[in-house]
């Protein structure tokens, strides 16, 4: 028999506390630090020494003010009253890289300021520290009238959630930020100071920060010393101000103690962090677009724009810095998508996503009735990616062959957007900034190589091809090519500055590199449209199906997927098995990097000399482990993703054990489906 009482739980949206229910295992769940109080016991039992409100207080200084956003997409945690701040090398890298030139090649070299007076300013790098956070689902859904459609419903959140931020943020320095959890059945608001003052103070050599390269990535037995040192500061009240020599080192009333006391196997270990993003709660249709067309593309566009930009960075070392970050930003998405693909096959993910949504859909039609939505959630999220697939297809082969793909049509777009140049000094910097990194002839060979490929693959084509590649160069995509970075003035450094001298928007219309990019964007703009008309479907399936999961099994722990919001995790420092008769040791010491070294292979696998001079000499100070080695690396049962690179691992204590930079190879998939006995967080040791 239905049960109508599941209405009268919903009213008008779903309104279910997050973490519903008692943790079922320690290693599996990104948790809100708020409410840790659900999981303070099972964290004690496991070995904590501290209670919840240690990791998470607005009342008192607590572990989550040591932890920090770190530019736009990494963590990093304060261990110094002085805002000494630690990240991943690969967190770093952009700003290693912004401050490196052929006489200050300091991503091969590396760099330490011996004094404050030397630690080097970053523009544009800011750090981001959590004041507190709020449940504001009632405030956003409650009361909302029922039968509303979904473009209603995501207006009146949108403009409840404007208001709320606008309330929260009046009369502060504080910016809040509002983010939906369990695709929109509940809400967050996270209210943070963000300092914008922040300064590089230290970064090994690529060859010690970035060791083993693109084949380590993902992979365990891993060696690499993936760490960077930076200060945040502030103005003389100790709130966050504009870059000034005047500014001091920010005053940190809460950092993280460094424990050298090293980790065992079986250790508690926990990591706080901003991880970014998981699909925990993806059906097997998005699987599936995921395994045939998403990633797939992606692999694909990717790694041949990557060996374009390999070759050349091999050939000089101006562009080996100029493209370094670029490259390293591009290889790790593209590797982690080939080994997400992997892991989801080898493991058998969407079968067991397919049985999932079976015994959903039985429970759905016993159990509720039609206009609740639950039984035809599945059904929603099906045809909308049945519908959508071609659109997305499409709208990924112009972001990534385009877009992202071809560096020219980012100043032709930028001055596109003006009628006229406002700020010409600024504009002339931030121009400058850009083409530091910009090499003409790689971009020129990438752009032949994207417009070939995305002939011979997009069902839909931008209309340039037929225009002007057809009409006016005879189908030749090199001559085509050929003219436009001959012609275009966003070629030139030197003649984007004359232009913004002289500024014409008629001549800016005109350029060909402006045409392509409007052509481009002409067609993203169709296919965005095309594309919206099932994403309302889409979130609407979507939102049905958590909720109904929720309601069907109320007694389960369910861990909301990353949305880059403070979370923490928790396990054990543990080895593990990757396939039959292999066993994975829990940490790697120096050893294995000198035996990793590769003269063969020397972009990845250099050992920088002082560094064999040191371990033959065994010179490990108070760093060694009881058995005498110096530890790199190590494992822990944690669940993390993207974002969570550069969190704090920490022991029982929260004392400041390692950092995490990387997943394993063998559970890749764990973004949409977490592998207990395989998933484990590589962190370096601190």
């Amino acid at each position: 028999m239905k049960r109508f009482w599941i209405l009268s739980l919903l009213l008008a949206g779903v309104l279910l506390p997050a973490g519903l229910g008692t943790p079922v295992r320690a290693d599996e769940g990104m948790w809100i630090p708020m409410l840790l109080n659900r999981n303070e016991a099972d964290m004690q039992s496991k070995g904590l020494q501290l209670s919840a409100d240690d990791i998470y207080s607005i009342n008192h200084s607590s572990l989550k003010d040591a932890v920090v956003i770190f530019g736009g997409g990494c963590t990093g945690e304060v261990v110094s009253d002085r805002g000494l701040l630690f990240t991943n090398h690969h967190c770093g890298f952009g700003q290693i890289q912004y401050h490196s030139s052929l006489e200050h090649d300091y991503l091969t070299n590396g760099f330490w300021a011996a004094t404050e007076a030397d630690e080097l300013p970053c523009p544009g790098l800011s750090v981001t520290f959590l004041v507190r956070m709020e449940d504001v689902t009632e405030a956003l859904l409650g009361g909302l009238p029922e039968g509303l459609s979904e473009k209603e419903r995501a207006d009146s959140v949108r403009l409840r959630t404007q208001a709320l931020k606008e309330a929260t943020e009046a009369g502060t320095h504080y910016r809040a930020r509002i983010v939906p959890f369990y695709y929109g059945n509940q809400y967050y608001m996270f209210v943070n100071e963000v300092f914008e003052d922040v300064r590089l103070v230290g970064t090994p050599p690529s060859n010690i920060g970035k060791f083993g390269g693109d084949t380590d990535n993902w992979m365990w037995p891993r060696h690499t010393g993936d760490f960077s040192i930076f200060r945040v500061y502030a103005g003389p009240d100790n709130k966050p101000a504009d870059y000034s020599p005047e500014n001091r080192p920010y005053r940190a009333e809460k950092y993280l103690k460094v424990s050298l006391g090293g980790v065992e196997e079986n250790d508690f270990a926990m990591i706080m962090g901003f991880p970014g993003s998981t699909q925990r709660y993806a059906t097997s249709y998005e699987i599936d677009n995921m395994l045939r067309v998403s990633n797939p593309q992606r692999i694909f566009i990717r790694g041949e724009r990557q060996a374009i930009l390999w070759e050349d960075m091999l050939a000089s070392d101006k562009v080996r810095i100029q493209y370094a970050s670029k490259y390293a930003g591009s290889s790790n998405y593209w590797k982690n998508s080939i080994g997400m693909s992997r892991g989801i096959e080898k493991l058998n993910v969407k079968a067991r996503k397919q049985a999932q949504e079976a015994e959903f859909q039985a429970w759905a039609e016993a159990n509720t009735l039609p206009q609740e939505g639950y039984i035809d959630a599945l059904l929603k999220i099906r045809e909308a990616f049945e519908t959508s697939e071609e659109s997305m297809a499409g709208l990924q082969y112009l972001s990534e062959a385009f877009l992202r793909g071809i560096e020219l049509l980012a100043p032709a777009m930028t001055f596109a957007r003006v009628s006229e140049i406002k700020h010409p000094e600024k504009t002339k910097s931030a121009m400058s900034d850009w083409y530091k990194d910009y090499n003409a002839p790689t971009d020129r060979k990438v752009a032949k190589r994207m417009l070939q490929i995305a002939r011979e693959n997009m069902k839909t084509l931008p209309s340039f091809y037929t225009e002007i590649i057809d009409n006016e160069f005879g189908g030749d995509i090199d001559a085509y090519v050929d003219y436009l970075y001959d012609n275009s003035v966003f070629v030139s450094e030197d003649d984007v500055i004359a232009l913004i001298d002289d500024f014409s928007a008629e001549k800016v219309a005109a350029d060909p590199a402006v045409v392509l990019g409007k052509s481009v964007l002409d067609l993203y703009a169709k296919l965005g449209a095309e594309r919206q008309a099932s994403a309302k479907q889409l979130a609407e399936g979507r939102r049905k199906y958590v909720a109904g999961l929720m309601l069907q099994q109320p007694d389960k722990a369910w861990a909301a997927d990353a949305n880059f919001t403070i979370r923490l995790t928790y396990g054990r420092v543990l080895p593990y098995d990757p396939a039959d008769g292999i066993r994975y040791n829990h940490y790697t010491t120096l050893k294995g990097v000198m035996e990793k070294e590769d003269p063969k292979n020397p972009a990845e696998f250099t050992v920088p000399e002082k560094l064999k001079e040191l371990y033959a000499a065994r010179d490990f100070g108070r760093y060694a482990n009881k058995r005498g080695e110096l530890p790199v690396g190590f494992l822990a049962d944690c669940d993390i993703t993207g974002g969570n690179s550069g969190s704090p691992v920490l022991n029982a204590r929260g004392e400041l054990i390692g950092l995490a930079f990387d997943g394993n190879w063998e559970a890749m998939s764990g973004d949409v489906a977490f592998e207990p006995e395989l998933q484990r967080t590589i962190a370096v040791d601190v």
